[in-house]
């Protein structure tokens, strides 16, 4: 009995392993993407430094399927077209999920750990 057991945790883990190998391989694909609008009401400081630098944003995202909703991301940002509070900026985000919201701007690079 204690073999069988066994043998069904060892195929257990080994289909496991399988199905999130497959997984990491096809990467991540965002389901039914929505467009939204940020509405930024915060914005650190444009360092004196040219190029990319560091900038959080915050503000109100707006789609069609969220109210408005608080969100915040840092993000690598060409100096010569730093945010200012006021901006409005095109976002997608998956369906129902503006926490999981992504900048589409040409100022802006993948948030960190990207």
């Amino acid at each position: 009995m204690l073999e069988f057991a066994m043998l069904v945790i060892m195929v257990t883990t080994l289909v496991a392993l399988l199905v999130a190998y497959r997984r990491g391989r096809q990467g991540f694909q965002m389901a039914q993407p929505e467009s939204g609008s940020l509405y930024v009401t915060g914005v650190s400081p444009r360092p004196d430094a040219t190029g990319e630098q560091y900038v959080t944003i915050t503000g109100n995202l707006t789609g069609p399927s969220v109210p408005e909703t608080v969100v915040y991301g840092r993000f690598a940002w060409d100096v010569n077209q730093w945010p200012a509070i006021g901006d409005y900026i095109p976002v997608v985000y998956p369906q129902g999920k503006p926490d999981r919201w992504q900048i589409a701007h040409p100022g802006s690079r993948p948030p960190l750990g990207s």
